[in-house]
């Protein structure tokens, strides 16, 4: 048998994209053809360029993936972060997301997910001690 080492992958092994074209392929097998990974990233800014708040996600084998939504605690409750999620919501059925899903812990905003349509469909308890970590998907539409 060989003798296999594991490593760090190196930079430029990271940028080439070499492991996710490998795994596309495979996948292409059970489910055909899909687009690569694309990216949604939006910030919201004021008249002096300060970041209010932001949203960092991806859209994949046709789900938008919610990493991270953030509005500063004087901007929340004004709008700002349902105007993120829609707007990310919007270009994420531009790109040929059919569903949408997200992570959010207790003390974060479950509620005000659910309030856009998110429904909980697991929840892992004590994922950080004390508090539950929700897991939440909804279905996209274009109309």
């Amino acid at each position: 048998m060989k003798q296999v080492v594991i490593t760090a992958a190196t930079p430029e092994e990271l940028r080439s994209g070499e492991l996710g074209r490998k795994l596309r392929q495979f996948n292409y097998g059970f489910v055909g053809e899909y687009p690569e990974q694309q990216y949604i990233r939006l910030n919201a800014r004021d008249e002096s360029g300060r970041v209010l708040g932001g949203l960092r996600g991806f859209v994949f084998l046709y789900w938008l993936n919610i990493e991270v939504l953030f509005v500063e605690a004087d901007m929340r409750r004004s709008g700002l972060g349902s105007r993120l999620l829609a707007e990310a919501e919007r270009q994420a059925i531009e790109l040929g997301a059919k569903q949408a899903k997200l992570e959010t812990f207790e003390w974060q905003a479950p509620g005000f997910y659910r309030k856009h349509g998110y429904e909980e469909y697991s929840r892992i308890a004590d994922y950080a001690p004390g508090f539950y970590l929700a897991l939440m998907r909804k279905p996209l539409s274009s109309a």
